[in-house]
């Protein structure tokens, strides 16, 4: 097999170029140079490390654990990690099965008060109500060794189980960076964390927030792809070289929290509005050069530079947000 560069690995595979990165910062996969050539390289051994990676992910196994597998050469540490899932999806499995016994006990007794023009009204049954609140509740289905064809679908139906919801922002004045280059995430989060602890942002405007979005797309047409930050700012501070100070028209958007680096779900939320009867995209018309006008809010993130904490921010949450309008009649 020849090797890839980082950006063929991310379309074979389609994993973002970011989450390669982060795969090779913690240390689960390994990239190497060319001399004198300026993209990551993969092997074939890399390519098969990234395979594992993926499906092990979609068998939901944290990337901590995964790692733990990777470094485990007598397979006890993976053994106990796979089991340790297993009895979670237990667990999650035997609250479902209460789930639907409970749901069929409705469904029987509303029949049944139906059937003898009755009302009943079972939300006043303390003592199902009482049941259902012990419930853990969750989403997984998995019971049995599946094909991949299956997992991937399975993977697919947990997905697409999002929790949306709709976000109008304002317009408002940002301190701006923008950098093409290696790493463009780290640059332009450098640059603009050195802002936040100079400026003392969060003493001005303690409600201050941070937008992030790719400018340019990665892209095989070019050696390096951008990324820029936007931080809300007082409308009469100025801000020093080299960021620069804008305007932000602020939008409708489709909001989906994820956590770091979990970037796959943009294409589960742009799937949730292309389904949605009420909303429809509503991307930029600069389109790859400004990411279509989705932004990442990392949250909590100006707080977390003002304080020095870690670098992805409280317990390393983002939004995704996808530029939305009301559904036009056709």
């Amino acid at each position: 097999m020849e090797t890839m560069t980082i950006s063929q690995l991310s379309k074979r595979f389609d994993v973002s170029t970011r989450m390669l990165r982060y795969y090779e910062k913690m240390g689960l996969l390994a990239s190497h140079r060319k001399e004198d050539y300026a993209y990551r390289m993969y092997d074939e051994i890399a390519v098969r490390r990234l395979q594992q990676i993926i499906v092990l992910r979609k068998l939901h196994i944290p990337l901590k654990q995964i790692a733990l597998i990777f470094e485990d050469k007598e397979q006890v540490d993976t053994l106990n990690i796979f089991q340790e899932n297993i009895n979670e999806i237990e667990d999650e499995i035997n609250a479902l099965s209460t789930i639907r016994d409970i749901l069929n006990v409705f469904v029987s007794r509303l029949s049944i008060s139906l059937q003898n023009d009755i009302r009943l009204d079972l939300l006043e049954d303390r003592e199902l109500i009482k049941v259902v609140d012990t419930l853990c509740l969750s989403k997984l289905n998995l019971k049995e060794e599946r094909s991949m064809n299956e997992l991937n679908k399975a993977n697919e139906t947990l997905n697409k189980n999002l929790e949306v919801r709709m976000v109008l922002l304002p317009p408002c004045t940002v301190a701006s960076f923008h950098y093409v280059g290696e790493n463009p995430e780290e640059v332009v989060g450098n640059q603009m964390s050195k802002f936040v602890q100079e400026s003392k942002i969060y003493e001005r405007k303690p409600d201050a927030r941070m937008f992030g979005f790719n400018h340019p797309n990665p892209s095989e047409d070019r050696e390096f792809y951008g990324y820029e930050d936007l931080i809300t700012i007082p409308e009469d501070m100025e801000v020093p070289a080299p960021l620069t100070k804008k305007r932000f028209n602020g939008g409708l958007y489709a909001a989906h929290t994820i956590t770091f680096p979990n970037f796959n779900e943009w294409a589960d939320l742009a799937e949730w509005v292309q389904n949605s009867d009420k909303y429809e995209v509503n991307y930029s018309e600069l389109g790859e050069e400004i990411m279509g006008g989705c932004l990442e809010e990392h949250l909590n993130w100006i707080y977390s530079a003002h304080m020095g904490w870690p670098e992805n921010g409280i317990d390393g949450q983002l939004d995704l947000l996808l530029p939305v309008k009301l559904l036009t009649a056709k």
